[in-house]
């Protein structure tokens, strides 16, 4: 199957830092944590939502599990901010180059910080440029790829 344009310069950029995403396509979408669960096959904490927000005015990336909600509080605090909020979907696609719903976890060059709850899972699924595209990596890959920072933003 043929992959989104948005989800083959994923797997471009991914190859260029010496990861092989094998990136999967669910045409019906998989938009929210629950659809992708499904889609895939695995515990909704496997999931990894890549939520775009704004701190000062500054652009992050926050990975939470799917069961968890990001605490936006939090979130200012580990990067050093006063306040955040979430990015809107022009903000997102101008700070990382994806679309609401498919941003990927790295590739973007954005700050990332990631929950310690997503360990709870050695491999966890996250989306792939698309809300139709997903791909799985392990925990210990997943950080170091996107350069992310352990904080604890869920709740």
């Amino acid at each position: 199957m043929d992959l989104p344009p948005a989800s083959l310069r994923l797997v471009r950029w991914a190859a260029g830092v010496g990861l092989d995403l094998d990136v999967r396509v669910f045409p019906e979408g998989t938009k929210t944590a629950g659809d992708a669960a499904g889609a895939v096959g695995c515990d909704v904490a496997a999931i990894v939502k890549s939520l775009v927000f704004m701190v000062d005015d500054a652009p992050v990336v926050a990975l939470v599990p799917g069961d968890m909600r990001l605490d936006p509080d939090k979130l200012a605090e580990a990067a050093g901010g006063n306040k955040s909020r979430r990015a809107s979907l022009d903000e997102v696609r101008a700070a990382t180059g994806y679309a609401a719903g498919g941003t990927p976890p790295f590739g973007h060059g954005c700050r990332v910080f990631a929950d310690p709850e997503l360990t709870r899972h050695d491999t966890v699924w996250a989306a792939a440029g698309t809300p139709t595209t997903v791909f799985a990596i392990s925990i210990a890959e997943l950080i170091r790829t996107a350069d992310a920072t352990w904080a604890p933003i869920g709740r």
